[in-house]
């Protein structure tokens, strides 16, 4: 298997750097599997509540038709399946899509289908639900299911919005029991630490991945909804 073929006028303190450079990926990716199986091991984590939600039709183009209540226990499609929730800032104080989300949703919206193979997927935010649809539309957003948490305090319990309604985008995984106990797995945060700013999930979007391949890297670069 090709590991790094050598290029014409390569120097050989290119190649003694680029050596160094691909042994530190290799470590790098075996302390990502390690985090992740630290992860997977996490006992099992407390029961919450079935919260209710606001669902509009499947199809984002269908005007005014009514929504309807979800609950979350609804949300497993079986009971072995994970739950992934996606929590958008949009809605109460939030009163504009959040672009940082937007980009990480557009990227959902085209791997969604993969990633509903192995576990249940869902986008949920504070906004009323033709609201939420509409910004869906003008997104070209499909494939996704998107929720209204309504009157629900699910995005306060879970730490994606504060006592005066401020958003933070989240990411939360649930499982649910054989008795239909749905606990929470595990949730995290783009802050880390106080010095560690959107970096927590930056994982889940490619882009600053890409950006991070270039001479420049990512530098202070930050999504827009139009540019």
């Amino acid at each position: 298997m090709l590991r790094h073929t050598r290029l014409a006028g390569e120097s050989a303190e290119y190649l003694a750097a680029r050596e160094e450079l691909r042994l530190a990926e290799i470590e790098l990716m075996r302390q990502r599997e390690k985090v992740a199986a630290q992860r997977r091991a996490l006992p099992p984590g407390p029961p919450v509540d079935d919260y209710t939600f606001l669902e509009g039709p499947a199809d984002l183009d269908a005007g005014d038709t009514p929504v309807r209540e979800v609950r979350l226990t609804e949300l497993f499609s079986a009971p072995e399946r994970p739950l992934i929730v996606y929590q958008f800032m949009y809605g109460k104080k939030q009163t504009d899509p959040c672009p940082m989300c937007t980009l990480w949703i557009d990227g959902f919206s085209g791997v969604a289908h993969h990633v509903t193979r192995n576990a249940d997927f869902v986008v949920a935010a504070a906004a009323d639900p033709p609201v939420l649809r509409r910004y869906a539309r003008s997104r070209g957003w499909h494939g996704l299911r998107l929720l209204s948490c309504g009157d629900s305090t699910f995005k306060y319990d879970t730490g994606s919005e504060d006592e005066n309604g401020e958003q933070d985008s989240t990411v939360s995984v649930f499982t649910r029991d054989d008795d239909g106990t749905v606990r929470h797995f595990y949730s995290t945060h783009p802050r880390m630490a106080d010095d560690i700013k959107e970096r927590g999930i930056d994982l889940l979007a490619p882009v600053w991945h890409l950006l991070d391949l270039t001479p420049r890297g990512r530098g202070d670069w930050y999504p827009s909804i139009e540019y």
